[in-house]
């Protein structure tokens, strides 16, 4: 019908309440929905914490065997979803992995097939980059159009070619500026909740994963901790190296100056309450988080691991992970007696960050894409 919304399906792989599944549901909360639709692919037959809430806005959700179990498998279902409800523009967020779905989307019929890349690799994680690179020859056979988060992830999968000659779409990690904007009241209100109100707060939040340099993260603040011992750092997140980290802290005699505060929902919030984020992660596509902690202006200590093009505001200090803990721990340092915080919006609006504007975006995009299908 003439009416009917656009439907999109997007293929997401595991959903583990990291950037892009977070990214993902920042757009679907905002768009347009009686314009462009969005149905989920998504590994593995278990409830999500997003499930209830994509019903509530109309999404499908299509529940399929992971690919580390049986990518054949895998593959044979998303033909299947795709074929069966006719879906003629599919979006797949699995990176270098896309190849996989989007053949099986090809099969199947769809026209529109976009591979979005939010990754990128590094030396430190053999297995999995090993398969990236063997994989990034064959990122531009089955799609029909290219996406990524940033010029760093787009040039790393699609190449300089493709980003220099406009083909690949460039789609924002952007965030809804209502909840992240800085408010002392809700900083005070979180320290008090957490019992911190006088303490140099540290904090991270990220996946415990190897990317995430945790252990690096234990370092730094352990050097911090000899300089001012009325230090804590806070860390949200869970992953597979929790119960490591947690081992080196206690290990490290740290365990009363950190505390493991799993996965939050209120990250928009929780981030006002840290005096410094620290993020020393060996690589990022982009790194949603420095775009919310800049979004309420919380200083950011980062590693050169995170694009220059994400680093638009003051609140942005940029280390090398070949300087020693005792340097990070010094920059740190500077900002235990606090800083100015402003008001980021508008910074945040010119790059991008706006999710009001980045989901018209998005939904144009869509709606020119269906004009294909019909061609």
């Amino acid at each position: 019908m003439q009416n009917e919304p656009v439907r999109v399906l997007r293929i997401m792989g595991p959903v583990v309440s990291g950037g892009v599944d977070i990214i993902t549901m920042n757009y679907y909360r905002s768009i347009n929905k009686s314009k462009v639709q969005l149905d989920f692919i998504f590994d593995g037959f278990h409830e999500t914490p997003i499930d209830k809430e994509i019903d509530k806005m109309g999404g499908k959700i299509y529940k399929i065997t992971p690919y580390n179990t049986s990518m054949w498998k895998s593959m044979k279902q998303v033909y299947q979803i795709v074929k069966e409800n006719d879906y003629q523009i599919v979006h797949s967020h699995m990176n270098a992995l896309s190849v996989f779905p989007l053949c099986a989307a090809k099969l199947a019929g769809a026209k529109v097939r976009i591979a979005s890349n939010h990754s990128t690799a590094t030396k430190g994680e053999t297995k999995k980059t090993i398969m990236k690179y063997l994989l990034r020859p064959f990122a531009k056979l089955f799609p029909t159009h290219y996406a990524a988060c940033s010029q760093h992830a787009g040039l790393w999968l699609f190449g300089k070619k493709a980003c220099e000659t406009g083909k690949v779409a460039f789609i924002k990690n952007a965030i809804d500026l209502k909840k992240y904007r800085f408010d002392k009241t809700i900083r005070d209100t979180i320290r008090q909740e957490l019992n911190v109100t006088n303490q140099f707060v540290i904090g991270h939040v990220g996946r415990f994963a190897y990317q995430k340099n945790h252990h690096f993260v234990i370092e730094a603040f352990e050097e911090v901790c000899k300089v001012h011992k009325n230090s804590v750092l806070l860390l949200a997140g869970d992953g597979p190296l929790k119960e490591e980290i947690e081992n080196l802290v206690n290990e490290k005699g740290l365990s009363d100056n950190v505390r493991f505060l799993g996965i939050r929902r209120d990250i928009h919030e929780l981030m006002q309450a840290f005096d410094v984020f620290l993020f020393p992660s060996f690589y990022e596509g982009l790194g949603n988080v420095i775009t919310e902690a800049q979004a309420v202006s919380t200083i950011s200590v980062v590693s050169e691991g995170i694009p220059g093009e994400v680093r638009f505001t003051e609140y942005v200090e940029g280390m090398s992970l070949s300087q020693p803990a005792e340097k990070w721990a010094k920059t740190i340092l500077k900002y235990k007696d606090g800083y100015n915080r402003r008001d980021t919006k508008e910074d945040m609006r010119r790059n991008g960050y706006d999710i009001e504007l980045a989901s018209e975006k998005l939904v144009d995009y869509y709606l020119k894409l269906k004009k294909e299908t019909v061609n």
